[in-house]
């Protein structure tokens, strides 16, 4: 991670970490940087999500790319993946997404995309820092006619709902489906997206109000959906994030499908229809240990990455895979896209669901899951770097490892978005990895906090 971007953009809480002075310098360096050497008016498209500081922020980007002579085309409100998509369908020279994804509403964030549509290599952002914090470029501000127009892009939910039922080649008529939009960007796209597909679509938390999104809801507050799709006797339930680049879905009995169980069951209908590009998935180093053993059970090649769906895009796109994806419901199909989608997730889901015509219980089926327990330990920044250096917890983590054997594992690690370090358990003997984990995160606790 770099001094200003983490593990997916630029991230904090606003107006203390993330401030309008920031917000401006990232849309002057990033305008620079992007376009450097290769057209004299650069084009860059800016979304957001729903957060009441998105606006703030939006004006401060658009702002800072304006005066370096950039034209700007807003969005507006749309998921995360619709500028990905949207980038080069405009063909605009860069974009510009403006959310902090699941966090609460006090946090915002700044993601980047390139003209490919691809999130930032790390060489990148590491330009932009240095143009921000090392001011190693000097500013040249252009006058009159050359400072950057705004426009607004009137098609922008359109052309993104219409780029993912181009996906399907089935409809999903017959289907009973409750949508928890988080509150976020879904907002916006998930009721047309669905109800023009065919499906018998309920809506939850899809009325933002500036302070909402996320709030007891999304893909990291299930117990709602839950209920709602037991209750109302539904065939599945979907809950996206704040910026809808993941999805977590619910089985018609009420269990929790995450995004290892929707990767097993998209991964096996891709094989068996040939698509699976040389039978791999690439997950990471948080895949349940389930999916492994899935994946040799079905002829099938697991590679693993660092947390991130960035890094498992690099992996992708290094190796030529198609398909990969997180637990936490990042997954990317990239036959049809360029980052994490929870919609395009969302639809593919449900088409295999109608075109098998079974129940989602029992799709999930395909892989058993290792019980699995996390513990977040809040901390600040100086207690990450004290994290790496510890003694007593490094021997810790070894006597957990000793204990587990071959039955489990523990993977503790600096979260890339949020200042927590997550001790995560797994393992046969459910007790055994709770214990186990409240002792690691007693420790860190004791020792960094």
């Amino acid at each position: 991670m770099g001094r200003l971007f983490g593990t997916d953009g630029i991230r904090g809480i606003v107006n203390a970490e993330l401030t309008c002075e920031l917000a401006l310098n990232v849309g002057r360096a990033t305008a620079i940087v992007l376009t450097e050497g290769k057209i004299d008016r650069p084009k860059i498209i800016i979304g957001k999500d729903t957060r009441l500081s998105s606006d703030m922020l939006e004006s401060a980007l658009i702002a800072g790319l304006c005066s370096i002579g950039a034209d700007v085309l807003m969005l507006g409100v749309v998921p995360t993946p619709a500028v990905a998509f949207l980038v080069k369908k405009y063909k605009a020279d860069a974009g510009i997404m403006i959310s902090a994804s699941h966090n609460p509403y006090e946090f915002n964030g700044i993601k980047i995309f390139s003209s490919d549509g691809y999130k930032l290599p790390d060489d990148v952002e590491e330009e932009i820092e240095e143009i921000i914090l090392d001011e190693k470029v000097e500013m040249n501000y252009p006058q009159g006619k050359d400072i950057g127009k705004v426009h607004y892009a009137e098609n922008a939910v359109i052309d993104y709902v219409e780029h993912i039922k181009n996906t399907l080649n089935v409809d999903l008529k017959g289907i009973r489906v409750a949508f928890d939009c988080s509150n976020g960007a879904a907002s916006r796209t998930a009721k047309r997206l669905f109800e023009d597909l065919g499906a018998e679509c309920y809506m939850l938390f899809d009325d933002p109000n500036g302070t909402n999104i996320n709030d007891d809801c999304g893909s990291t507050h299930m117990n709602s959906l839950v209920e709602y799709v037991k209750s109302h006797k539904l065939d599945v339930g979907i809950a996206f994030d704040g910026d809808a680049d993941r999805c977590l879905a619910v089985d018609e009995n009420g269990n929790i499908i995450d995004g290892d169980f929707i990767m097993a069951i998209c991964a096996k209908d891709l094989k068996a229809r040939g698509k699976l590009k040389k039978d791999t998935v690439v997950g990471t180093i948080m895949t349940n240990m389930g999916f492994n053993n899935f994946c040799n059970e079905n002829d099938l090649k697991f590679v693993s990455t660092k947390v991130g769906d960035r890094y498992v895009l690099e992996d992708m796109l290094r190796e030529d895979y198609n398909f990969g994806g997180e637990q936490s419901g990042h997954v990317i199909f990239l036959d049809y896209t360029t980052t994490g989608d929870g919609q395009l997730t969302a639809a593919q889901l449900l088409s295999i669901i109608k075109s098998k015509k079974e129940k989602l219980s029992n799709l999930a089926k395909v892989m058993k899951r290792y019980p699995q327990v996390m513990v977040n330990v809040k901390i600040n920044s100086d207690s990450k770097i004290l994290f790496y250096t510890d003694e007593e917890i490094k021997k810790k983590i070894s006597y957990v490892k000793d204990q587990l054997g071959n039955a489990g594992r523990i993977l503790v690690r600096v979260s890339g978005t949020e200042p927590l370090i997550r001790v995560m358990l797994e393992g046969e003997d459910y007790n055994k990895i709770t214990s186990l984990a409240d002792e690691v995160a007693s420790l860190i606790k004791q020792r960094l906090c």
